[in-house]
């Protein structure tokens, strides 16, 4: 057999939600410079629309498609928009979410309920909706963007955000069985630590004590998650799936903090 010189998607069609900043910016941003054609999904207009703009100054394919996916028709709207612009869906990133901080002194139903629709209904719904075309297709890769934080690790203030990200690991297992069948696979990055907006806007301390806390010194760009992702939604993975690939510089390696101090 033929191996390829380099993974590759070029001319596949590619969802990814949240794709307006942070690590959904990233994940856009290579898949779209490895030759996909990307539709950028979220809330922003503005913001999804910029990252657009940059992809096709670089030469990539991208467009941008507004909607709230805690919505079940919603997800469903953004996966036909795909179809209506690529003809096919081959890759869904499922990245949107968000990690408000709540102590559980102060958690409330809203809260607790929100955040649930917001980053695990979410993933749920967009499952479902692309699902059939790939199903129809007999090809796809489905990436999750879970985190540490839950399944690993926890962090005070963020026992709803870490339910979701361990529940999307939940979900991810029994839905590969479902999807396996029809050559669909399904698989979750678990990012540590990426220099966003969201943790830029925690203030340096956390930031600087975050960075003496990771074994590689530094907290991670988001083209790191990108890359991870690329891997999984290629068609080199096919033979991996249900599966979770950590990427946090070594975070969760140490026993305990001195170790690496």
């Amino acid at each position: 057999m033929a191996l390829p010189d380099k993974i590759s998607i070029e001319g596949q069609s590619a969802i990814v939600t949240g794709g307006s900043k942070g690590i959904g910016k990233g994940i856009a941003r290579v898949l779209a410079g490895s030759g996909a054609r990307v539709l950028i999904v979220s809330r922003t207009p503005a913001e999804g629309q910029t990252v657009v703009n940059e992809i096709i100054s670089e030469g990539g394919s991208a467009a941008f498609f507004q909607a709230d996916l805690s919505n079940a028709v919603e997800c469903e709207g953004a996966v036909a928009r795909a179809l209506e612009l690529f003809g096919r869906l081959d890759i869904l990133c499922s990245n949107a979410g968000a990690f408000p901080s709540c102590s559980l002194e102060d958690m409330t139903e809203e809260a607790w309920d929100g955040l649930m629709a917001q980053n695990l209904r979410s993933t749920a719904f967009m499952v479902k909706a692309a699902m059939a075309p790939m199903k129809a297709q007999g090809y796809g890769r489905m990436v999750l963007t879970s985190s540490i934080t839950g399944p690993i690790t926890g962090y005070p203030g963020w026992s709803h955000y870490g339910a979701t990200k361990a529940g999307q690991l939940g979900f991810m297992r029994t839905a590969a069985l479902e999807l396996a069948p029809h050559g669909i696979t399904i698989n979750a990055v678990m990012p540590g630590n990426i220099t966003t907006e969201a943790i830029i806007a925690m203030g340096p301390e956390y930031t600087e004590s975050t960075a003496k806390a990771i074994p590689a010194r530094a907290l991670g760009d988001v083209e790191d998650i990108g890359y991870a992702t690329l891997f999984l939604a290629s068609p080199q993975a096919k033979f991996i799936t249900a599966q979770t690939l950590v990427v946090d510089g070594g975070q969760v390696v140490p026993e305990i903090e001195s170790a690496i101090l």
